[in-house]
């Protein structure tokens, strides 16, 4: 039995497709691979609905405010005339290219016609655009294409890199390539310009990286690969900062506007040395994320040992108990350790589902659940606040703490976040399952049915489960060939007793880096069911995080808590847990599209708490996670 007590710090954590290259260069680091959510039908109380949602709203939103409100497919069509008016901000391409690798990975999971065809009209605007030697973005085409790589903070290599993952993303849902193909002039374009002995340059926003080993893996060219990592090694030798010439022009946001901030953008010394997170969040988390992938084709044992010492700090130092990062507005960011405000928190929605890209990526360098649990908790509390129930409004901001005037809204002038989510959610698959030539790992626990290969043997595996809402989880494997490999599958930390049977027989499974391993025995078929406790449990801060001394919050499960005015009207502000505070759980269908209430009664009366992510979907009013405590 674990601990009763978990001590986060603020939570400070106690427990403890085409094949790359050739046979022997694409031996990665990593010792799990991800199972493609393509393989994955997921069939599920809690997120079929949301997937529903996300195809009948949040994509119909997104299409709408790219073509009628905003502005940005006619910055495509501008373009290509090259003639207008750019209309927005210098990235609004990226909000294109999330929306549609969305809607690419909504075709992966079932092929609609029409989404399709819109998507086969927006590449062909796209294209279009595309300048004889392969550059596109159309801010500098409409306003100057004679200052174009002068400023590296404009973000032409993250719009860039962001169109190559949605031209990736509906190669891979369709088969077709015409905009993957934009893609790789753009990437062969950079690095005509700035490949190894050629000009330098340090993107401003990180995203490039990452995308162009997407695109290695898709091509099966190495050379993508090898410009995602020049473009690492290029950060913290000044190049940023000091405006080396390139092409005869000044580079570097510095030296064109003396706003260049090296801390700020992780340019202060070079990747391989990183021991503390600074500087914007999103950008620090696609850098974290294509180091990670970069590190496990390449073999670079630095990155991995620099991410080590990157993941230790921001979840012993800087994160959220709903598993959200970047707690200051002004920088979008990072600040000093411990320094989590709560009614002030920024965690703004893209940071969140950054965590669970690079705590995916860690966990399978690893073999570690720690990092699937983080990945857990950066999921179900601090993406999943991010979009409204009715999936059509969204955060962009999600503080702990509300005096009743934060809301989601439709969209964003900067709507980096509506487009980041829109993305995510029919990409949730991803994060289920995973493979070593010895095991199927089980990271998420969500009702769905997969078609996995292990070493050749085809394996369909089945989940049956209630969760979040319920700990019981039943798995049933049936292979074609007797299974030799082990199923692991993650205990959270947040589970202190659980109990394992297989084929009805209980079973006391060792533990593996968090993971209770089960051995099939050569059968073809086996059933395994996983009960886990899940009490409702007072969780404390650090004692270094000022801002919660002498509070608690509540969670269950994978799920943080919290109190709305709405249910409290008459205890909201003088809301207080206590030691002996007891805890009552109950379902209610009606309720905030169905959810496990918790009701907290003790010398305070009677509190009404319900999930962090669905709050703000009823009036207005006031909201906190971290309650007044007495002993």
């Amino acid at each position: 039995m674990k601990n009763k007590w978990v001590v986060w710090v603020g939570i400070a954590f106690s427990f403890t497709s085409m094949p790359l290259f050739s046979q022997n260069e694409s031996l990665s680091l990593k010792k799990v691979n991800q199972v493609d959510f393509s393989h994955i039908s997921i069939k599920d109380n809690f997120w079929s609905p949301r997937l529903e949602k996300h195809l009948t709203a949040t994509l119909p939103v997104c299409i709408d405010q790219i073509e009628n409100k905003t502005g940005r497919i006619q910055n495509f069509e501008r373009a290509a005339k090259g003639r207008g008016e750019h209309s927005g901000i210098f990235f609004d391409d990226s909000d294109v290219y999330k929306a549609m690798e969305g809607m690419a990975y909504a075709l992966a999971n079932a092929r609609d016609a029409k989404l399709e065809a819109k998507l086969d009209e927006w590449i062909d605007k796209i294209a279009a655009c595309q300048q004889p030697d392969g550059y596109i973005n159309t801010f500098y085409t409409l306003t100057g294409l004679q200052n174009r790589w002068t400023d590296m903070d404009k973000h032409e290599m993250y719009c860039a890199g962001h169109m190559i993952e949605a031209g990736v993303a509906y190669y891979q849902a369709t088969g077709k390539r015409k905009l993957m193909d934009v893609g790789i002039r753009m990437a062969e374009h950079c690095m005509s310009l700035f490949d190894v002995g050629k000009g330098h340059w340090v993107p401003g926003h990180e995203e490039i990286e990452l995308a162009l080993v997407k695109l290695s893996l898709a091509t099966g060219e190495k050379r993508f690969l090898n410009f995602a990592h020049h473009l690492l090694e290029q950060r913290g030798h000044g190049y940023g900062s000091t405006g080396k010439p390139l092409m005869g022009r000044p580079a570097g946001g510095a030296y064109v506007h003396g706003q260049w901030n090296p801390s700020y953008y992780q340019d202060e010394m070079p990747v391989r040395s990183l021991s503390v997170i600074n500087g914007h969040a999103v950008r620090a988390m696609y850098l974290f994320t294509g180091m990670a992938d970069v590190a496990a084709l390449k073999h670079d044992t630095a990155y991995v040992s620099a991410l080590h010492r990157l993941w230790d700090n921001v979840v012993g130092a800087k994160m959220y108990v709903t598993g959200g990062i970047g707690s200051s507005r002004q920088n979008e960011g990072f600040t000093a350790d411990f320094d989590l405000p709560n009614k002030e928190a920024y965690c703004e929605t893209c940071a969140s589902v950054g965590m669970v890209f690079w705590n995916q990526r860690m966990n399978q360098l690893t073999g570690d659940a720690k990092y699937a649990d983080v990945m857990e908790r950066s999921l179900y509390n601090g993406a999943l606040a991010g979009i409204s129930l009715q999936g059509d409004k969204f955060f962009y901001v999600n503080p702990l703490e509300s005096d009743g005037k934060h809301h989601r809204q439709e969209w964003y002038g900067c709507a980096c976040c509506p487009s980041q989510i829109s993305r995510f959610l029919p990409s949730i698959g991803n994060y289920i399952y995973g493979t070593s030539p010895d095991a199927l790992y089980i990271n998420l626990y969500l009702g769905n049915e997969a078609d996995i290969s292990l070493n050749g043997n085809g394996i369909k595996v089945r989940q049956i489960t209630e969760y979040p809402w319920k700990g019981k989880v039943q798995i049933l494997v049936e292979a074609g060939q007797p299974i030799s490999q082990k199923l692991k599958m993650r205990i959270p930390g947040w589970c202190r007793q659980y109990t394992i049977k297989v084929d009805g027989k209980k079973v006391q499974p060792i533990l593996d880096k968090g993971y209770a391993v089960v051995e099939p025995n050569g059968k073809r078929q086996t059933t395994v069911v996983l009960e886990m406790e899940m009490p409702v449990e007072q969780v404390a801060a650090n004692p270094r995080v000022k801002q919660n001394v002498g509070k608690r919050a509540v969670q269950r499960g994978p799920l943080v808590y919290c109190m709305e005015e709405t249910d409290n009207k008459q205890t909201y502000d003088s809301a207080l847990l206590c030691k002996d505070t007891k805890y009552t759980v109950k379902f209610n269908k009606e309720l905030l599209g169905g959810v496990m209430s918790v009701t907290a009664k003790g010398q305070h009366g009677s509190l009404q708490l319900i999930p962090y992510y669905a709050w703000d979907n009823r009036e207005a009013g006031k909201m906190k996670v971290w309650l007044d405590y007495k002993e």
